[in-house]
């Protein structure tokens, strides 16, 4: 029982990265487009050490998969006119 729990509780807070990364783009509207070069190296370097603490620490691992989420999230925002647009 304890291990389905862990394993729910470890979803949720990987499904909980995607209203934070809408939540990042939100608020920081005006530095998407300046920062779209560390948005993907950041991505990418959270991915890659995602794979490779997976063999070595599972929490550090997921950590890295919710960091890597939350930047893909606000990378895309950045492409979105509409979403970049000054009010």
């Amino acid at each position: 029982m304890l291990q389905i729990t862990r394993i729910l509780l470890t979803i949720i807070i990987l499904l909980l990265s995607f209203p934070s990364g809408y939540l990042l783009a939100y608020l920081c509207r005006d530095e998407l487009i300046a920062g779209r070069k560390w948005f993907k190296l950041l991505a990418l370097i959270s991915f890659i050490l995602a794979i490779v603490f997976l063999f070595f620490n599972l929490t550090i691992a997921l950590t890295c998969i919710f960091i890597s989420i939350v930047s893909l999230i606000s990378l895309s925002k950045s492409y979105d006119k509409k979403f970049t647009k000054n009010k």
